[in-house]
């Protein structure tokens, strides 16, 4: 069954086209990775799938409930971890998680027992009266995660969760978000910019640029289609021999430096050495989501939409809050 179905949504500010007819179907308990350059459209559509922010045309199906039409039953199906900090400092854990269950109408029986439970899921239990003050980024990072539980949503997203997090604490915020999903079968949309964080927790990934996905498949899959393993070359070239090997997938110059994407270089790199050219310096990696990334976003980025689109993103913003 989906947890998430979008049809043709678009979402236009003014001479901006931020979001620009999407279409996927996510399925329940898949965490689902959201990744694309500043100003690409990310925050946007995942603000339309909350009912933030309302499409120009089209339409999306979130938990079963219609966007447009229900709204307030959208809400009650998701939790959102925003990216800025949005506990409250003077509250204790145990103060955050109430107030957060009382305003979702969780029945008062059940407060204190979810309360327990997910204070323990995110290993906060033994700091739960401490004001949240005190808490270190990581574990604020964690009781957000509690509190955007706390109500038994189907759908969570999570908009860089370890944003300004040390290595340890990212470790650890990963580890809660595999749980979410093998215990509890939570459908989670995940955006980042750690590409390692993105190959470690989704289970697919669309890369969004000016507004349309332009590729989505499984981590493996898209490294699969940037190549097995890179080569970096430095020398006298033969190009030409390069391109025509059957094992070669691309090849890129740069001056005297060429990067060649290549299947199995285990099995291919002598042969490749040996019509390279007179080679003077070798290196060989694995595909990272980074290579996926450069090569399917990384060449349409247009800085000048981005800017654009940012700043008209941010007077959007002013104006709504102005109007409050």
């Amino acid at each position: 069954m989906a947890a998430i179905i979008t049809d043709n949504l678009v979402k236009r500010y003014a001479e901006v086209t931020a979001v620009n007819g999407v279409s996927l179907e996510i399925p329940e308990g898949e965490v689902f990775g959201l990744l694309g350059p500043n100003g690409a459209g990310k925050t946007t559509l995942i603000s339309m799938l909350a009912t933030l922010v309302r499409p120009t045309s089209g339409t999306a199906l979130v938990a079963g409930r219609d966007i447009i039409k229900e709204p307030l039953e959208v809400r009650r199906n998701i939790g959102i971890v925003f990216q800025e900090p949005s506990v409250d400092d003077l509250l204790t854990a145990r103060e955050n998680l109430q107030l957060h269950s009382m305003l979702y109408g969780v029945p008062r029986r059940e407060i204190a027992p979810r309360i327990e439970q997910f204070l323990k899921l995110v290993n906060l239990s033994d700091r739960a009266d401490s004001l949240v003050k005190t808490y270190s980024g990581g574990m604020r990072r964690r009781l957000e995660i509690a509190r955007g539980l706390i109500h038994g949503p189907k759908i969570l997203f999570l908009d860089e969760p370890t944003l300004g997090l040390d290595p340890a604490s990212r470790k650890a915020v990963w580890t809660h978000i595999r749980e979410l999903k093998e215990r509890h079968n939570t459908t989670i949309i995940l955006t980042t910019h750690y590409m390692e964080e993105a190959d470690s927790l989704a289970d697919r990934i669309a890369i969004i640029n000016q507004g349309r996905i332009i590729e989505l498949d499984t981590p493996e899959a898209l490294k699969r289609k940037v190549g097995q393993d890179l080569v970096f070359l430095k020398g006298e070239i033969d190009e030409a021999a390069l391109r025509a090997l059957p094992f070669v997938k691309t090849v890129e110059r740069e001056n005297s430096h060429y990067k060649i994407s290549i299947e199995d270089s285990g099995a291919n790199l002598h042969a490749l050495l040996n019509a390279g050219g007179k080679i003077t310096e070798v290196e060989v990696r694995r595909v990272t989501l980074d290579d996926v990334f450069l090569k399917f976003a990384g060449q349409q980025i247009s800085e000048d939409a981005d800017e654009k689109a940012e700043g008209m993103f941010e007077r959007i913003a002013q104006h709504k809050a102005v109007r409050r």
